[in-house]
Order: C-alpha cells, then structure tokens, then sequence
C-alpha cells in the first residue's frame, strides 16, 4: 500500500494594474533533512484524515498558513506517484491562493527556508520532472479561468 500524503500548491498574486498570470508566485518550502529539496507543503495523512483535511492541516503545520489564509480553486487536483526509498508514495495537490499577498510564511522545524517563485524559478527549484509538471499544470489551470 502507498504512502499518502496531500498540500497545497500555494499561490499570490502580486500588486498589479492589469492582473496577469506574470503577476502570480508559487510557496515552495525547502527541506531542513536529506537533500534540502523543494516542495509546497504537504504531509501525510493521519489515520482517520480526509484529504483535504490533511493539506489544511499541513500547510497550516508547515507554513503558518490556515483555511482562513486560502482560497481553495476550483476544479484543481493532480495526484503524483513516485518511490521513496524504494516504497510507493502518492501526493495529491490541490490549488489555493493567498488571501493577502503581505502575509507572513511561518516555518516549521521541517523546513529551513521558503522562496515565492514566479514558474520558471520555481520548475527550476522543484527539479522532480512531476512536480514541474504539476506547477505547469496549476498555471494552466489559472490560464484558463483568466
């Protein structure tokens, strides 16, 4: 059985006159352990969790960001499937935007530092092909809605 685990890919949109999709960053936190990867923040499911309350519950451990900070998107979930460590692990990701785009990032001791990225710096930062996959997909997604 594969490990679960959901987040968000958190997203702000910048002061702008003409609201554009330049105008949008994406949170990636980078990892205190192993390689110091980057990744939006997501965790593992707990026993008797839904998914949604997972990726709540762990950008909020994660980032300081609550259901009160985001705003969920319509119509956006990408499941991604990789090994670690030799086990199957599954991710789901689903679209939220910051609220206010001032508010501060508050880091767990899982993380050592967190970058707002515009999509080529953070495809470039995210190095696994699915998870640039993933963030290309989520700006689609915002493309299309625009």
């Amino acid at each position: 059985m594969a490990l679960r685990a959901c987040g968000f890919i958190v997203f702000r949109r910048l002061a702008s006159r003409i609201p554009s999709l330049d105008s949008i960053e994406y949170l990636l936190l980078q990892t205190s352990y192993g390689k110091h990867h980057w990744t939006p923040p997501k965790g593992h499911v707990d026993p008797g969790e839904d998914d949604l309350t997972t990726a709540l519950r762990e950008t909020k451990e994660e980032a300081g960001l609550g259901a009160e900070d985001l705003q969920v998107v319509d119509g956006f979930i990408q499941e991604l499937h990789y090994e670690v460590q030799g086990k199957p692990k599954e991710v789901l990701y689903w679209l939220a935007e910051l609220r206010d785009p001032a508010i501060a990032v508050t880091l767990s001791d899982e993380h050592q530092d967190y970058r707002w990225a515009k999509l080529d710096e953070a495809c470039a930062l995210a190095q696994y092909k699915d998870l640039q996959e993933t963030l290309r997909a989520a700006h689609r997604h915002l493309q299309d809605k625009q």
